[in-house]
């Protein structure tokens, strides 16, 4: 395969943007809808890859600034690039590490303020790590406090590196507490120049690196909560030449059907669109409605961790004494392996126990569930029957919670 990513349409759904396609890459087919479990460091916490893939996970997603830490690109590459590091046969994603840089310079995720000046700022709780200008953005490494730059060229090094089918610009992460006019600056000083200069440094090392597969570029949309500025950086970044784009930044839960509908109107009918961090069910039917192929989050595998795991009927804690004598599968109606061969009480055991099998059992069950749910709610694209599948799972879900 001499191109990086090829796209096709199969279905619509009438009456929204929802559709059914395939994402072909040099290491496999993605059919989307489709749910991408996030292997931060180049491993999912407690499954091997082929723990993994029997989820009927299709792809996974690695973190560009973890392993810009740890191991380093270059040790990576070194290997042959992140399918051959980790013996992971499928399609890659790699994020541009923006998001990484950004909330975990200052601690506080998506809800932080980066320049330092605001009313709203709430970093004066620790030390900022972080600091962004025009150019690029400074921070400190969260593991040593070593001191790092990263520009847009270097996030498109580090992911040539890393060798991931899929790739993303580099860009601003602003949040809610950001205001109108900052959004602005960032768009028009930042994200937009950055996605210039990310498209620039992938096209030139995609030549450069001929003796590794092609990669794909994903731009990032962003504006946040306006819907001005969504449908300016999605016609923006629309016409420029990127094989795919990334939904981002901070959407508020209640108006992200909105949110996320503004971009897909704006971009190219014939090009993918990944969802940046969705994985609760009713959002990804919304994302899913406005024109979202894709979804990654790390969600479904951290609760897992901590015991709690999804049901058609909402998500349960585990550890709950109800289940101490629950000598049945945790949820009949689930194809896992955890499902299949363990009980409620065994698991109950494991966690109260503090054993590591526990955390395994229980994201390999999370897992499946989300990609199973996305499988489903592709075929329901395909066979016409989306909205009565919402509506049912919804409301049995929901009741619950």
């Amino acid at each position: 395969m001499t191109e990086p990513l090829r796209f096709t349409v199969h279905h619509r759904l009438s009456g929204s943007l929802a559709r059914t396609g395939t994402m072909t890459t040099p290491h496999g087919t993605i059919r989307t809808p489709a749910f991408i479990p996030v292997g931060t460091r180049a491993a999912m916490k407690g499954l091997t890859p082929d723990q993994l893939k029997n989820t009927g996970a299709q792809a996974m997603l690695v973190n560009a600034y973890h392993l810009y830490l740890r191991p380093g690109h270059d040790v990576i590459d070194g290997a042959g690039g992140i399918h051959a590091f980790m013996n992971w046969s499928g399609p890659t994603f790699s994020d541009s590490g923006g998001f990484q840089v950004m909330s975990l310079g200052v601690g506080f995720k998506k809800v932080i303020d980066m320049t330092g000046d605001s009313a709203t700022n709430v970093t004066r709780k620790k030390d900022k790590l972080a600091w962004v200008d025009d150019d690029s953005v400074r921070f400190k490494s969260h593991l040593d406090g070593s001191m790092h730059v990263f520009t847009p060229e270097l996030s498109m090094q580090i992911q040539h590196g890393i060798g991931a089918d899929i790739t993303f610009a580099f860009d601003e992460l602003t949040t809610l507490h950001h205001d109108y006019y900052y959004q602005v600056e960032s768009l028009d000083k930042r994200t937009h120049p950055w996605a210039v200069r990310s498209l620039a440094e992938h096209q030139r090392l995609n030549a450069e690196r001929s003796h590794r597969p092609p990669q794909a570029l994903f731009g990032v949309v962003q504006g946040a909560d306006h819907e001005d500025l969504r449908r300016k950086s999605a016609k923006f970044l629309g016409e420029m030449d990127f094989d795919g784009y990334g939904l981002g930044g901070a959407l508020r839960k209640d108006a992200i059907g909105d949110i996320v509908r503004w971009m897909c109107e704006e971009l190219p009918d014939s090009k993918p669109r990944h969802m940046l961090g969705i994985s609760e069910p009713s959002d990804i039917f919304t994302c899913i409605e406005n024109g979202a192929d894709t979804f990654d989050c790390v969600s479904p595998a951290r609760v897992a961790r901590n015991g709690a795991l999804y049901t058609r009927h909402g998500r349960v804690n585990i550890t709950r004494a109800e289940y101490t004598r629950d000598y049945t599968s945790f949820d009949a109606d689930c194809d896992c392996y955890t499902c299949q061969n363990y009980t409620s009480a065994y698991l109950h055991h494991l966690f109260q126990s503090g054993e590591l099998l526990s955390k395994t059992l229980a994201t390999i069950h999370n897992e499946r569930f989300i990609v199973r749910l996305v499988d489903d709610i592709r075929d329901s694209i395909a066979d016409g029957s989306f909205y009565e599948f919402k509506r049912e799972f919804l409301t049995n879900y929901d009741a619950r919670q």
